[in-house]
C-alpha cells in the first residue's frame, strides 16, 4: 500500500504506534555490539530507541514524507528511503526489527526473503503487525457504507495483509527461518482526539478508501461510521480500535 503519509498527524495523534513498539524492543533485546535494521521506521522514534542500545542502527521506510521527518528529528541516525521488498543494503545485520508495518505490504514472501538476505546466519527477525481480524469492525463498516453510496473503493483484500499465525509461520519456515515465538492477540487501542479519535484514525490510515469520494461525501461517510460504531467502540467520549496483532521472533538458519 503506497500513499502520502502525514508525519505530523502520525506523531501528534498516533504516537501509540511507537509506544506499543517499546514492548517489541524489549523482545529484541538489542546488544551493544550489534548492527540492526529498523524495517519501516516511520518518523524514527523506535529507531532512536534502538540506537541507544546497539552499535549501529539503520532505518528504512518507503514513505518519503516519513523519512524526511525522521532525518529532521534524528539527524545523527542513518535513514534511507527504500522498500522492504526490494531494498539492497551492503550490510548484513545481526537483527531486523519491524513494528506496525508489515500489514501494509501485500507481498509478504518477498519481504521475508529480503529480510533473510540482509541477516547474518543466526540473526534475529522480530516483528509485530496487524493480524487476522485486525480493525475488522472499522473496515467492515466503512466498506459497507461506501458500497451503499456507490462511490467505489479499493478492494480491502488487495490492499492489506492480516495473516493468521499459521499462515505467517509457514512463510517464515519456508524461507530459511526457525520460529521461536508466534502469537496473535487482541489489543483494544485508544484513539487520541476524544470524540474525533475515529475520524483522525481513518484520515491517517484509511483515507485511500475515499479516493473516489468528494470531501463532503467522505465527511458524510465518517459521520455514518461513527454513528454505527459508537455502541461498540466509543467509551466515555474516547474511541477504541479493535486491533489484533501478530508478534513473532524468528532466527535465520539458512539462506533462501
Amino acid at each position: 500500500m503506497q500513499f502520502e503519509w502525514n508525519p505530523d498527524l502520525y506523531d501528534g495523534k498516533h504516537d501509540f504506534v511507537a509506544e506499543y513498539g517499546g514492548e517489541l524492543v524489549t523482545l529484541l533485546s538489542p546488544q551493544k555490539d550489534e548492527t540492526i535494521l529498523d524495517l519501516g521506521c516511520g518518523t524514527g522514534d523506535l529507531t532512536r530507541k534502538l540506537s541507544a542500545s546497539c552499535k549501529r542502527v539503520i532505518g528504512i521506510d518507503s514513505s518519503v514524507e516519513m523519512i524526511r521527518a525522521a532525518r529532521s528529528k534524528y539527524p545523527e541516525i542513518s535513514f534511507i528511503h527504500a522498500s522492504a521488498e526490494t531494498c539492497d543494503l551492503d550490510v548484513r545485520f545481526d537483527a531486523v526489527f519491524s513494528s506496525s508495518v508489515l500489514h501494509w505490504i501485500t507481498e509478504p514472501e518477498l519481504v521475508i526473503r529480503n529480510i533473510n538476505r540482509h541477516l547474518k546466519t543466526g540473526g534475529r527477525f522480530v516483528a509485530e503487525f496487524g493480524g487476522k481480524g485486525c480493525v475488522s469492525k472499522i473496515i467492515t463498516t466503512l466498506t459497507a457504507i461506501l458500497d451503499t453510496r456507490k462511490v467505489g473503493y479499493p478492494a480491502i483484500e488487495h490492499s492489506l495483509y492480516y495473516p493468521s499465525v499459521s499462515e505467517y509461520t509457514r512463510l517464515l519456515e519456508g524461507n530459511g527461518f526457525e520460529v521461536s515465538l508466534a502469537m496473535l492477540f487482541d489489543r483494544p487501542t485508544e484513539l487520541k482526539g476524544g470524540t474525533d479519535g475515529l475520524k483522525n484514525f481513518v484520515v491517517m490510515f484509511f483515507s485511500w478508501l475515499f479516493d473516489n469520494a468528494s470531501e463532503q461525501d467522505m465527511s458524510h461517510c465518517l459521520a455514518l461510521a461513527e454513528k454505527e460504531l459508537a455502541e461498540d467502540m466509543l467509551r466515555n467520549g474516547t474511541w477504541f480500535a479493535d486491533y489484533r496483532r501478530i508478534r513473532t521472533l524468528a532466527i535465520k538458519t539458512d539462506d533462501c
